[in-house]
């Protein structure tokens, strides 16, 4: 006569990796031990967040055997490797990459916001023409 509620089942972070291979992700372990996940030519990093949640680190396009973030440089778009090598982004590069983050969230029991489904964001933004503002460098002589 009584209705008793389902314990719900706490996920480590390997079942959601487990989850994400069953889902169609390729899952390999990187050199420091973090887990990269590639389908179709993208690529992310992932780590473990609090609480055994995933978190992504990085997602862009494969390039070799690095992953190409993609930059926005004002007038173009492109996918920058650590080692410096741009590769212009296309617009079907750009829906595979959507779709890869997207399916990639789901697949890890992420939360997927708003602003990320509406399209591809950038993970770097150059286009403001700030003098040596990227490599950490004072644009001010005074603060040298």
């Amino acid at each position: 006569m009584f209705f008793r509620r389902q314990k719900a089942k706490v996920e480590t972070f390997e079942d959601r990796l487990q989850n994400a291979q069953q889902a169609g992700f390729t899952v390999v372990r990187d050199g420091s031990g973090r887990p990269k996940m590639t389908r179709q030519g993208c690529a992310a990093i992932v780590e473990e967040a609090e609480g055994a949640k995933a978190s992504i680190l990085h997602a862009g396009m494969a390039v070799g055997d690095e992953i190409g973030l993609l930059t926005d440089l004002g007038y173009q778009k492109v996918f920058e490797t650590p080692r410096g090598v741009r590769e212009p982004a296309t617009a079907a590069q750009l829906r595979a990459l959507h779709d890869f983050t997207e399916d990639l969230r789901e697949a890890l029991g992420m939360t997927s916001l708003y602003n990320e489904g509406l399209g591809t964001t950038n993970e770097r933004h150059v286009y403001d023409r700030v003098v040596n503002r990227d490599k950490g460098v004072p644009h001010r002589p005074w603060e040298r």
